[in-house]
């Protein structure tokens, strides 16, 4: 993150805000010395009240194929906890 001072961002606003939205560059605004505010990207993503849309645009499982997924779930449980567990450090 750079440090600028509030004057320099005021004089070349469309360019900051060109460098945080597309090159995903942050600055610290800085007056006399002393930090004020940040001027960053906001994180990429969905916002969480989108999930809802999001789970109904999504495909649909047969009650057939519901269940063949819940079968292989149990399986691979079942194979999980007769698995040897081991020291991933070790070589």
């Amino acid at each position: 993150m750079s440090d600028v001072t509030v004057t320099q961002v005021a004089r070349h606003f469309a360019d900051y805000v060109n460098r945080v939205a597309y090159r995903r560059e942050s600055f610290t605004l800085v007056r006399g010395k002393k930090p004020l505010a940040e001027l960053r990207p906001l994180p990429a993503g969905k916002r969480l009240s989108e999930l809802p849309a999001l789970f109904a645009s999504l495909p649909h499982l047969t009650p057939r194929e519901a269940t063949d997924f819940a079968d292989d779930l149990s399986a691979a449980q079942g194979e999980l906890a007769q698995a040897e567990v081991r020291d991933a450090w070790q070589s």
